[in-house]
C-alpha cells in the first residue's frame, strides 16, 4: 500500500495546473448514458474515482476511451448498452455510482443499481433520489441490496427534496430531461458542478432553466443527441482550495493555473482573513489564482454549509491551517456527522484540538512535529499532507489510496513547487 513521506518546513513557490473537477466529471460521464452516439469530454481528471466510473460504464457496454496523447480527453459511446446495471462490486468503492440510476431509467425504462453502502464520513442517504424518481412515476423496489427501477416513460413532476443534495439534484436532473412534461426541482443544490452538468445536457438538446439556483425547471424531450462539440469540465475548486490552504500554511508564492476564484468565494474570504494575499484574473481565456503567504496565519473560525457557503470538502484542509495559526478558532461541521476523523491524526502531529459534537476548537501552536499518521477519507488525507508540509521532521501518511480518489498526482505537483515529498510503494 502506497505511503507519502514528507519532510516539512519548506515554502512553496511556482505554478500549479489545476485539474478538472472530479465532482463534475462523475455525473457528466454518466450523462453519456442518455444519448445514442459519442460524447467527448475534455479536462477529465486522472483519478481513481474516474477510473472506477469508466469501469462501471464499460461494464454496461459503453465504449469509453482515454486519448493516449491527451489523457484528459475521454470519449464515450453508449449506443449499445448490454446491461443497465451497476453491480455492488463496483458501487461499493464509490458512492457516486448511484448517478447511473437516473440516466439509465430515463433512457431505457429500467435500471438495477446496487445500494452504495456505508461511508466513512457519515450517512449519505439515497432516499431523496428514490422519492424523486417515484414522484416522476417510477416503480422502485429494493431487492437483495439493489435498487430496481422501472418506468415506461418518466412523467414531469414538482419535486422538493427534504435536504439539499448534490448527487440527488444531478440524478433527478438527468432523469427529468427525457421525462414527459415539465419537472420542477425545488431546493436544488447550487454547486458549480450542477450548472456545468446542465450545460452539457443542454448541448445534448435538453431544455433546462434556472441551473445554478435553488429552482431548476426542466421541459422534457423525447430524445437527446450527442453533443456537437466536446464539453470542457470546469476546474476542480476543491483541489484549488487545497493548494491555497497549503500555501497559507507553509508560506510562499504560488499561482494556480485554471482555477476559478468565483467558485471559491467563501474559502478565499476566510484565507484573506487569515492573512493570505490572494489575487485572481483571466489570461488568454484561462482563469488563475495567485496566493502569497508570509509568517504564521491568523486563526479563523467558520461553519460549513451548502454552496455558496463554506464547503464541507474544505473543512479538514482549513483546520490544518488553523493548527499552526496564532489564536484559537471554532469550526462547526453541519453536513456530515463523522467528518472530524482527521482530528486524532492531527493531534499526533502536535495539534491542539478539542471536539464537542459537531464543533472543533483549534488552538494554534508554533510548530507541528512529524509523525506517522493514517488517512481516513479523501479530504482528511489532504489535511494531513498540509500538516506534514509545515511539521518539523518527517511525516509519513499511510493509506493514501483515499488521496488518489480525488487528487491528480498531488505529490508530483507539490514537489514541483518546492515541497520535499515522495511516494513510497
Amino acid at each position: 500500500m502506497d505511503k507519502l513521506l514528507i519532510r516539512g518546513g519548506r515554502r512553496l513557490n511556482g505554478t500549479v495546473a489545476i485539474a478538472g473537477a472530479k465532482n463534475a466529471a462523475l455525473p457528466e460521464l454518466c450523462a453519456a448514458l442518455l444519448v445514442d452516439g459519442v460524447t467527448t469530454l475534455h479536462n477529465v481528471p486522472q483519478l481513481q474515482d474516474v477510473a472506477t466510473m469508466l469501469k462501471l460504464l464499460r461494464n454496461m457496454g459503453v465504449v469509453a476511451e482515454r486519448a493516449a496523447e491527451q489523457p484528459d480527453v475521454v470519449t464515450l459511446d453508449a449506443s449499445r448498452i448490454s446491461a443497465p446495471e451497476a453491480p455492488y462490486e463496483l458501487v461499493k468503492t464509490m458512492r457516486a455510482s448511484i448517478l447511473a440510476l437516473g440516466p439509465l431509467l430515463a433512457r431505457f425504462g429500467q435500471a438495477r443499481v446496487s445500494l452504495p453502502g456505508g461511508c466513512a464520513i457519515g450517512s449519505r442517504p439515497v432516499d431523496q433520489h428514490i422519492k424523486g424518481l417515484q414522484a416522476m412515476g417510477a416503480d422502485i423496489t429494493v431487492d437483495h441490496g439493489y435498487i430496481v427501477a422501472r418506468a415506461a416513460r418518466l412523467k414531469g413532476a414538482r419535486i422538493t427534496t427534504d435536504m439539499v443534495t448534490v448527487t440527488g439534484t444531478e440524478n433527478l436532473l438527468m432523469a427529468a430531461v427525457l421525462a414527459d412534461g415539465e419537472t420542477l426541482l425545488e431546493n436544488a443544490a447550487q454547486e458549480p458542478e450542477i450548472p456545468d452538468l446542465a450545460e452539457l445536457l443542454i448541448a445534448m438538446g435538453a431544455k433546462i432553466e434556472g441551473h445554478g439556483t435553488s429552482r431548476i425547471r426542466v421541459q422534457g424531450v423525447e430524445r437527446l443527441h450527442a453533443p456537437a462539440q466536446p464539453h470542457r469540465i470546469i476546474p476542480d475548486r476543491i483541489e484549488a482550495g487545497t493548494f491555497l490552504c497549503a500555501v497559507a500554511a507553509t508560506g510562499g508564492d504560488v499561482t494556480l493555473q485554471g482555477a476559478d476564484a468565483h467558485h471559491l468565494d467563501a474559502l478565499v474570504d476566510k484565507l484573506r482573513e487569515a492573512g493570505a494575499n490572494i489575487t485572481d484574473g483571466v489570461l488568454d481565456g484561462v482563469p488563475w489564482i495567485r496566493v502569497r503567504g508570509d509568517g504564521r496565519p491568523k486563526a479563523v473560525g467558520f461553519r460549513t454549509s451548502e454552496y455558496p457557503a463554506f464547503p464541507t470538502d474544505m473543512q479538514a484542509q482549513f483546520m490544518a491551517v488553523n493548527c499552526i495559526a496564532t489564536g484559537t478558532a471554532r469550526i462547526s461541521e453541519t453536513i456530515f456527522e463523522n467528518r472530524f476523523m482527521h482530528v486524532n491524526e492531527l493531534v499526533r502531529l502536535g495539534a491542539h484540538i478539542e471536539v464537542d459534537g459537531h464543533t472543533a476548537v483549534v488552538t494554534g501552536v508554533p510548530l507541528l512535529q512529524g509523525a506517522t499518521v493514517m488517512a481516513t477519507d479523501l479530504r482528511a488525507s489532504a489535511s494531513l499532507v498540509i500538516a506534514g508540509l509545515v511539521a518539523q521532521g518527517e511525516t509519513q501518511v499511510d493509506r493514501i489510496y483515499h488521496l488518489d480518489r480525488g487528487y491528480d498526482r498531488m505529490e508530483a505537483k507539490l514537489r514541483a513547487i518546492g515541497a520535499d515529498i515522495e511516494r513510497v510503494k
